[in-house]
């Protein structure tokens, strides 16, 4: 006769060798690939400590763990991120130049860059992870309907984004020989 404990063990591995391939999928659209297996890895240790939360569908439940990963992690990188850039410009704030922050993007991607993390999170779990709503509410925790009003507004938001960062046609808004003789 197994134990309460084992059958949980048992539960986990199935849920390891069932869902890795798709928790990893949701990590590396979420965060660079050399971090997205360390945060795979995480997943998995926060679920083997929670291993007697286990529910009988546990990819929903892993998403979750795995969302919670994801945002340390970026919090993490942004810490990072803003103390190199106190060093740099503490180093020589001359080399702050503004051409050097000129990115190369499409405009989806500038737009959905603009988007807030929550907003960005929301509109992956539907398109990149194919959720339902059903399902999309029990990774963030809330209810079907709000989760539909959230995605909702989200793609609201990308969408205004998208006006906002379309570029100004050829010509607009650069000033011509007569416009510049006029100011003369």
């Amino acid at each position: 006769m197994a134990n309460d404990g084992d059958v949980r063990s048992t539960q986990l591995s199935t849920a390891f060798e069932s869902h890795r391939a798709a928790v990893l999928a949701y990590t590396r659209r979420r965060l660079e690939a050399d971090l997205a297996e360390d945060a795979v890895g995480e997943t998995f240790a926060i679920a083997w400590r929670r291993r007697d939360e286990i529910p009988s569908e546990p990819l929903l439940w892993l998403y979750s763990i795995a969302r919670g990963v994801v945002a340390n992690q970026r919090r993490s990188d942004r810490r990072r991120l803003r103390l190199t850039d106190r060093l740099a410009f503490e180093r020589n704030p001359a080399e702050d130049d503004p051409s050097n922050l000129v990115a190369d993007r499409l405009e989806l991607a500038r737009a959905f860059d603009a988007l807030e993390e929550g907003d960005q999170e929301i509109l992956m779990l539907v398109a990149w992870e194919g959720l339902a709503p059903k399902q999309g509410a029990a990774v963030l925790g809330c209810s079907a309907a709000a989760f539909r009003v959230r995605v909702h507004r989200a793609r609201k938001r990308f969408e205004q984004g998208l006006v906002q960062s379309a570029p100004e046609p050829f010509g607009v808004g650069v000033p011509t020989e007569s416009a510049q003789a006029k100011e003369s």
